[in-house]
């Protein structure tokens, strides 16, 4: 699978889930750290905690799993590391305080469509 395909199957799973305003950013260019960067926000810490678990649990059936997991048990910020792609899972409050996307701005937006640079 490649980046893309795994960036592209991460928010599917993520939209089935009610992620709210979903983005990801092609960083390939500009950061050796991934190629992906796909970020959602949850309503409380419990969706959270959900979309954390159920995109956990899909990307195990298809036998993926994560290099790391953080932020779990406060349900604020997950992040889960699959290599490639860096999945965020924000607190709408702390999405807006920390602005991923201004701040990793020089990538591309990939999705959705109409944020293309």
């Amino acid at each position: 699978m490649t980046s893309r395909q795994l960036a592209d199957k991460i928010v599917e799973i993520l939209e089935d889930k009610k992620a709210r305003n979903v983005s990801v950013i092609n960083i390939d260019k500009v950061s050796i750290l991934a190629d992906y960067f796909v970020i959602c926000s949850g309503t409380s810490t419990t969706h959270i905690k959900s979309l954390a678990d159920e995109l956990e649990f899909k990307m195990q059936e298809l036998g993926i799993g994560h290099d790391r997991k953080e932020g779990y048990d406060s349900a604020r910020w997950i992040l889960l590391d699959y290599g490639s792609v860096v999945v965020h899972i924000f607190h709408e409050e702390d999405r807006n305080f920390y602005n991923l996307e201004r701040i990793w701005s020089d990538g591309i937006f990939t999705y959705p469509p109409a944020q293309n640079k």
